[in-house]
């Protein structure tokens, strides 16, 4: 039977290139976004040879990621399927994509119930595209730029050891003025940024800041989730400066493209569910949706 612990800094080393190995554009299994929301989702990790193993329990009954890695999965799943019969609960994988289901169809046909979470669906955008903002259906976003660049005595630097305390200022008075809309969860968000900012250079990320007078007025922090895939996990923007969402946005794919040249695909995570961001990511006319589903198995 495998072994399962809280996840930790040391277990960045093994997990990785578990997950370089799955190669999936989905924001779920980097190793960023295992550590940075594990607070919210109180996670433990393990292996059952060349795959991960995550147990999450933020909710009533607990559950696993889907096993990202190499080798066999059969194996894999029914080990999960027997540890969670010997636990009392049926198997409840999350963060299965559509790639990983005609597998699971495969091996257990009808015998198990899928849902389609379309609240967790990643955003995928063309890096070029972000990059020059090209074509009639991003005028609105070239405008707003435009508009900024005029008003503005602006500059792009990537996120430093230096930069960090502004940002942090800059963030606790994002909090005070968010809308009703952004407001669920924010507490969860805002826990999962601090560590971003704690364990910057450990975990690896990449973050990039827009300043205006010596100010920031956004920034935003990511990490490479495939070999051609960079998952933006946080941006955050003034919304009172005009134009500023979009301008961090467009600087830090120019940014992440110029270190990552392999970089083709922008992971922009997903909506959660609220209208106003919903709509937001869908006004840059994403390349595709990452789809992701549930699928619970019948408790033997």
């Amino acid at each position: 039977m495998f072994e399962l612990h809280p996840v930790t800094l040391d277990d960045k080393a093994w997990i990785d290139p578990i997950v370089l190995a799955e190669n999936s554009p989905s924001a779920d299994y980097n190793f960023g976004n295992i550590f940075l929301w594990d607070e919210t989702y109180h996670q433990q990790v393990g292996r059952i040879g060349r795959r991960l193993i995550a147990r999450l329990g933020y909710e009533r009954r607990p559950f696993f990621a889907w096993p990202v890695g190499s080798g066999d999965v059969a194996s894999v799943l029914a080990e999960l399927r027997a540890y969670a019969d010997g636990q009392g609960f049926p198997l409840v994988l999350r963060g299965v994509t559509a790639d990983h289901l005609p597998l699971v169809r495969a091996l257990w046909g009808d015998g198990c119930a899928v849902t389609a979470e379309r609240d967790l669906w990643d955003y995928l955008y063309d890096a070029e595209k972000l990059d020059t903002l090209t074509g009639k259906h991003l005028h609105g976003k070239r405008n707003h730029i435009n508009r900024f660049q005029q008003e503005n005595r602006w500059r792009f630097a990537p996120l430093s050891a230096e930069s960090i305390p502004a940002c942090k200022r800059m963030l606790d008075r994002w909090m005070e003025t968010c809308g009703e809309d952004e407001s669920d969860g924010i507490e969860d968000e805002y826990r999962a940024i601090q560590r971003a900012f704690a364990h910057f250079d450990a975990l690896g990320l990449d973050g990039g800041v827009l300043w205006v007078d010596e100010e920031p007025v956004a920034f935003s922090i990511g990490e490479m989730t495939s070999a051609d895939t960079f998952d933006t996990h946080f941006e955050k923007a003034y919304a009172t400066v005009n134009g500023a969402y979009p301008m961090i946005n467009r600087e830090f794919v120019r940014y992440i493209r110029a270190i990552h040249p392999q970089v083709r695909y922008i992971n922009r995570e997903d909506d959660m569910g609220r209208p106003s961001l919903r709509q937001s990511k869908l006004s840059y006319h994403p390349d595709r949706m990452v789809e992701k589903y549930k699928v619970v198995f019948p408790h033997a």
